[in-house]
């Protein structure tokens, strides 16, 4: 095991203390781990969007109809 990473200087710590201590350390370390990390843009969800009711022009041509509404076609 190497040196350790606290170290009290003055005073008697008691375990309960240093326990704080290092609780204390460990909680402020992550909420900064936490900030620092970039959160996810948030989902876009496009079931309401305007632009659906938009649809591609339709030509006369041999199974037209079928373009007029399953895009699956195309």
């Amino acid at each position: 095991m190497g040196a350790p990473y606290l170290r009290v200087i003055r005073g008697d710590a008691t375990a309960e203390e240093i326990a704080a201590l290092v609780a204390t350390l460990t909680a402020v370390a992550a909420a900064r781990s936490a900030a620092a990390t970039p959160a996810a843009p948030p989902a876009v969800r496009n079931w309401n969007a305007r632009s659906r009711l938009l649809r591609a022009p339709v030509h006369p041509s041999v199974g037209g109809w079928r373009l007029s509404n399953l895009p699956l076609f195309r």
